[in-house]
């Protein structure tokens, strides 16, 4: 199990970098003008100048991937109106667009993206495991029929047709609105209320189709008839033994999910006008403003394979009939 840990790390590792080598190369070295992009038409030439030496475009191709690289470990220094503004480590380079790093930006963003997908993953692993397992139980019956039904059928719906709906007609829900947790946590769940419903369940169709199929499957294994032949009550063999099993390839599936979401939940955030990473991303890339995107390159890299590992590593706790070697 250690040595398989240390494995994925070295992997997840390399991933990173190489996503971080790749970006780089694709926003700041390809034969584009990046210091142009981000300060816009109207730049002027001091402006243009200051944004060249803060980010060594006047330097060879090494030199700014070894002060970008530097700066996520010792922090970095930028011109920015006539005045050094200083960007501590972690340092994922500065907006001159918003006139803030990076990681300020992002540090704003992402709780309120976190407490969207958080929440929302909740919602439909709670009813999509819940419903599927109770539709496996009662596989063929007008029970199991409709389940699939009502799944196929939201699952027909697009996304965002089904939350610009809430946002308009649920007006018994509280006004969507971000505050953190820590200053009013009963505000921070009535304000995202309306995300969290829309968003988990419009997921929970597919989980519940998820956990059907793999709740079939594993009903049939021998592991449970002899759980049954001991004398265990059914609710016992099924959330007990079963559902524990089951739960394996949705993990999978809910791993992937959840970093995807993370990165990718700019429906929801415009729709409901929460002001999350979607929205920072989208907003960085109609303004060129190359550092932010790259930056939230480097954010959703980091998750999606943060994910992966840690679904590896939860299988052998679902399922002990899986070993890594």
């Amino acid at each position: 199990m250690l040595l398989y840990t240390l494995k994925r790390l070295v992997s997840a590792v390399c991933v990173i970098a190489a996503t971080l080598v790749v970006s780089f190369a694709l926003f700041f070295v390809a034969p584009t003008d990046p210091a142009g992009a981000i300060c816009g038409n109207r730049c002027t030439p001091q402006r243009a100048a200051d944004i060249t030496r803060s980010l060594s475009l006047d330097r060879p191709v090494t030199v700014q991937f070894r002060d970008y690289v530097t700066g996520l470990f010792a922090g970095r220094d930028f011109s920015a109106g006539g005045a050094v503004v200083h960007c501590s480590a972690p340092c994922l380079g500065y907006s001159y667009t918003l006139g803030q790093p990076v990681t300020t930006l992002l540090a704003q963003a992402v709780p309120v993206t976190l407490s969207i997908v958080v929440g929302a993953a909740v919602v439909y692993l709670v009813v999509g495991v819940l419903a599927g397992t109770y539709a496996a139980r009662r596989r063929g019956t007008l029970v199991d029929r409709a389940a699939v039904g009502v799944t196929l059928t939201v699952s027909s719906v697009p996304y965002f047709v089904v939350a610009l709906i809430v946002a308009l007609y649920a007006t018994a829900l509280p006004p969507s609105a971000y505050h953190s947790p820590l200053d009013d946590p009963l505000a921070w769940a009535g304000g995202l209320s309306a995300a969290w419903l829309t968003l988990g369940l419009a997921n929970a169709a597919a989980y519940t189709r998820y956990s059907r199929a793999a709740m079939v499957d594993i009903l049939n294994e021998d592991f449970l008839r002899t759980a049954r032949a001991k004398g265990a009550s059914p609710r016992r063999v099924v959330y007990r033994h079963g559902l524990r099993a089951a739960l394996t390839p949705v993990a999978t599936i809910f791993g992937l999910d959840l970093a995807l979401q993370l990165t990718g939940a700019i429906f929801t955030e415009s729709i409901f006008g929460l002001p999350g990473l979607g929205v920072l991303t989208l907003r960085a890339f109609n303004q060129f403003d190359l550092p932010v995107l790259m930056g939230g390159v480097l954010v959703g890299a980091v998750v999606l394979v943060a994910m992966n590992l840690i679904v590896d590593l939860l299988y052998t706790v679902l399922d002990p009939r899986v070993r890594l070697a």
